[in-house]
C-alpha cells in the first residue's frame, strides 16, 4: 500500500518529518558549536541572552518556550563556562538574573558566523530558511491555539 493510499503510512505523517528534522538540524548545529563549548540548548540561552540582556529564568523560560526548571542546569553549565553569572535582582531579590560576562558578550563575535556555516551544512539559502522558519513559526502558532 502506497503511503498516499495509507493515511497512517509512517514517511506521510507529518510528527515524522518533524521529529527527523529537528533531530537532524540539532545535530548539524554540534561541530559548528562544539568549538566553544555549547550544545544546541545552550546556544538557544545564548542567542536570547545577546538580543534580551539582562533575563530572569521565568523570562528566558518564557522566550525559549521551556519549563524554569530545564533553564535551570543549562545556565549553570554555562556559568561553569564563564558566559553567563546569576544574580539576584537588586529590584526584586527573589527574581534571579542572568546576564552575560566579558566571555559570553566576546562569543557573540563568533555566534555571528554561525547562520553562515548553518545554510552551507543544510545546503540551504536565506530566503529558503525564511520560508522554512515561516512555516514553522505558522505549525507553533497552530499548537498553541489548539
Amino acid at each position: 500500500m502506497s503511503a498516499d493510499a495509507n493515511p497512517l503510512a509512517l514517511e506521510s505523517q507529518v510528527c515524522f518529518a518533524l521529529s527527523v528534522a529537528a533531530r537532524s538540524v540539532i545535530a548539524a548545529y554540534r561541530p559548528v558549536l562544539e568549538p566553544v563549548g555549547l550544545t544546541h540548548p545552550q546556544y538557544l540561552v545564548m542567542l536570547a541572552l545577546w538580543e534580551n540582556e539582562p533575563l530572569s529564568v521565568r523570562r528566558l523560560a518564557e522566550l525559549l518556550a521551556l519549563e524554569p526548571a530545564t533553564i535551570s542546569p543549562l545556565v549553570k553549565r554555562l556559568e561553569a563556562l564563564d558566559y553567563v553569572i546569576r544574580r539576584r535582582s537588586a529590584a526584586d531579590e527573589r527574581v534571579m538574573e542572568i546576564r552575560l560576562t566579558d566571555r559570553g558578550r566576546e562569543l557573540r563575535s563568533y555566534a555571528e558566523t554561525i547562520p553562515a556555516a548553518m545554510m552551507q551544512r543544510l545546503g540551504m539559502d536565506a530566503d529558503e530558511l525564511r520560508a522554512l522558519h515561516r512555516t514553522m513559526t505558522s505549525v507553533i502558532a497552530a499548537t498553541r491555539t489548539s
